[in-house]
């Protein structure tokens, strides 16, 4: 019974080791990043961003964003752990620690004749024989009597001279006069209990040692009901509760990938994507996530939904001549992308005022899941297609355009080319209190372009909103701070084969690109100006490594400036690598190292990445750096990749196969052919010449390779004969 009485005492402590495990570290991972957020840069400081009280952390958001599962779940268990420390901390007082001494109500070193004569005066009051009922007798129970013995007799004599513990009492006195006052009268007085009281701290000698389950009493009792309980804890603990984290795990990880992207949505994007797919076409395609299509479709809907249709339907690209005939034709479409599509107009049209509660929250989802199915629209653009592991720079440049047309609200009609500039008048809405009425003033001050407008001076560009556009001094200040926001970025890019001299057909050629961001208010990582985007939105940047003349991507890598402690790490690791393989000593390899620091903490990201040579021959490729937030920070420039004949010992690790574009040339004729199963209307925008030219080349390939086929039968048939 004893030993049951103290598994049943550790159960606690077993309980809170094991929740204590896995909740510390969790706690402190969750603690970290909050400490991260908190130290994010500034985000827009303009009256725009001020409104949209995205920014704006009253109490009710602090409460609702703390207020998630995660969270009041980490609560409600360090709210446990608090509590069995508090019930371990006074279970502790109930450990009967055996000290004869106390006992007898005598300081410690007491002489035999204090001993004897303390013995004496409790054996009269405890004996059974002498007074099996002691008056004034008051049950306690183990905690009070031992919080009580074990307090000095200093202590307690003063406060009551006439008794030595006149107000403890059991109502056995035999209980506790033979386990208690018996054993200490024999451990003082007896030389062998006395002495195995100094050795082994108990007159009886040394006590067995016993192990046994840290569970409560009544789940060891295996005696009637209590064995099933116990028999449903073992079973429930060891089996059932394993097994239901596996299925929930194993059923989550089967629906979603690691990004929280429903493996059905990237299906439906690597089928989908083309490798002439133009902006309007990007957007046809990312409505068909399957997590819109999960977003209810309710007929309270409908009428708005129509009114929303007149709208917005410019940016449909539907035919004005039979607009009432296309506006049926787009009604029959499947009734979720419709509605996805529709409100994702609305947002880029900011047509979003007039919106029902109902709709503005399906909005809202929408754009939450935006940023996530972007990028893995982009990754599914950018996914090797080719025979040389290539990815498709058309629909990459086609998602980066979408993406900044979401975070920013722009209609995709807005990029459309013209006054001068390639991407029309896209950048300028994307400022506080720009219009279309607006551009058109400034542009006959010869301010057509995005970068004339960045390039004046301060002055000059206030005199000109102020006095052409009717701006006044708030509205002024207000575009100054979005234009101190916007990054500029510069690029140093080498390819080079480590180890080797020039770079020969089939080497592993390395990319190494330097990438630096600047802003004029002095910030690396900062928050762009989005204020009629609802969620924040960090800012992420794209480096490609393309042949615009074959629409191939080479290499690609996705940049952030915000965490400099990872970029730090990544940059000494790999330019430590790097000299290393090229054979630098420890000196050359340390400057480099502190180097690389230097240009990381000055705003610059590396990158860095392998590919593999093509066939021999010039090649005139673009690096471009691409931003998903922002609208006309985008950079480029040019690079020139000789490739020699390969000379060197040893063969390639992949043949570059030379009929490899033909095939492919070939596979994209049937994808064109599937694309017009899939699109209900052309976009107005799209280049149809070019899908023509493409297709006779295709053609022409096409018979071209016929002839080679005949060509070489003929010459089989005549080394035969």
């Amino acid at each position: 019974m004893a030993a049951s009485e103290e598994n049943s005492s550790l159960f606690p402590i077993f309980i809170l080791t094991m929740m204590a495990l896995p909740l510390v570290p969790y706690t402190i991972m969750k603690l970290c990043r909050a400490a991260s957020k908190k130290a994010k840069p500034l985000h827009c400081q303009c009256a725009v961003c001020a409104r949209s009280g995205k920014y704006h952390k009253s109490l009710f958001k602090r409460v609702s964003n703390f207020s998630t599962c995660s969270n009041l779940t980490l609560v409600l268990l360090w709210v446990i752990v608090a509590f069995l420390v508090y019930y371990i901390k006074n279970m502790s007082r109930d450990i009967q620690v055996f000290e004869p001494f106390h006992i007898l109500g005598l300081e410690p070193g007491a002489s035999d004749s204090e001993i004897k004569k303390a013995y004496r005066k409790l054996s009269i009051q405890y004996h059974p024989d002498k007074n099996p009922d002691p008056g004034n007798a008051v049950c306690v129970d183990d905690t009070l009597l031992w919080s009580l013995i074990n307090m000095p007799p200093s202590s307690l004599i003063p406060r009551f001279p006439n008794a030595l513990f006149p107000f403890v009492c059991f109502a056995e006195a035999n209980s506790y006069f033979v386990e208690y006052i018996s054993k200490a009268y024999q451990a003082l007085t007896d030389p062998i209990s006395r002495e195995n009281y100094e050795k082994y701290g108990h007159p009886d000698g040394r006590q067995g040692f016993q192990m046994g389950i840290a569970l409560p009493e009544f789940l060891l009792n295996i005696e009637g009901a209590s064995g099933g309980i116990l028999l449903l804890w073992i079973v429930g603990v060891c089996i059932l509760l394993p097994l239901v984290i596996a299925v929930i795990y194993l059923s989550r990880s089967s629906k979603y990938t690691g990004n929280y992207v429903m493996h059905q949505t990237l299906l439906t994007y690597y089928h989908l994507m083309k490798p002439s797919l133009a902006p309007s076409k990007v957007l046809d395609v990312f409505i068909k996530a399957a997590e819109y299509m999960e977003i209810p479709v309710r007929r309270v809907d409908d009428e708005p939904l129509h009114k929303l249709l007149l709208l917005v339907r410019s940016e449909l690209n539907l035919d004005s001549k039979n607009i009432k005939q296309e506006q049926a034709k787009f009604l029959k479409q499947h009734p979720q992308l419709v509605k996805t599509q529709l409100l994702i107009q609305a947002h880029l049209t900011r047509e979003t005022a007039d919106l029902p509660p109902t709709l503005n929250d399906d909005l809202k989802r929408v754009l939450e899941l935006a940023p996530r199915l972007l990028e893995e629209l982009m990754k599914m653009a950018l996914i090797p297609r080719t025979a040389q592991g290539h990815g498709w720079l058309r629909p990459a440049i086609g998602v980066v355009e979408l993406s900044q047309c979401v975070i920013q609200a722009v209609p995709l009609s807005a990029k459309k080319p013209g006054g001068g500039s390639t991407e029309g008048i896209a950048p300028f809405l994307q400022l506080p209190h720009f219009s279309e009425a607006v551009t058109k003033k400034i542009a006959r001050k010869k301010v057509r372009t995005f970068e004339d407008l960045r390039d004046l001076a301060p002055q000059e560009r206030a005199e000109l909103l102020s006095q052409i556009a009717g701006f006044s001094g708030a509205e002024v200040e207000d575009v100054e701070r979005v234009l101190e926001m916007m990054p500029s970025l510069s690029m140093e890019v080498k390819c080079e084969t480590e180890g080797e001299e020039g770079v020969q057909e089939g080497d592993i050629v390395t990319v190494q690109a330097w990438v630096k961001l600047q802003r004029p208010n002095g910030l690396v990582g900062a928050l762009p100006h989005a204020p009629h985007y609802p969620y924040h939105k960090d800012e992420n940047f794209w480096f490609l490594l393309a042949d615009q003349n074959s629409n191939n991507v080479w290499f690609s890598q996705k940049i952030n400036f915000m965490d400099e402690a990872t970029a730090l790490t990544t940059a000494s690791k790999a330019i430590q690598e790097m000299m290393e393989v090229s054979g630098a000593n420890v000196k050359e390899t340390s400057l480099a190292v502190k180097e690389a620091v230097e240009k990381v903490r000055n705003g610059s990201r590396l990158v860095m990445g392998k590919f593999q040579a093509p066939a021999e021959g010039n090649y005139g490729l673009t690096c471009y750096c691409l931003c998903d937030t922002w609208i006309g920070c985008d950079t480029k420039t040019g690079l020139k990749v000789k490739v020699l004949k390969r000379t060197r010992a040893g063969t390639r690790g992949t043949a570059v196969i030379e009929e490899g574009p033909l095939m492919e040339d070939g596979g994209e004729e049937e994808e064109e052919i599937e694309e017009d199963e899939y699109d209900d209307y052309e976009s107005e925008y799209s280049e149809d010449e070019d899908e023509q030219d493409t297709k006779k080349r295709v053609t022409a390939n096409g018979d071209a390779r016929k002839k080679d086929k005949q060509s070489s039968s003929e010459s089989s048939d005549t080394e035969d004969e």
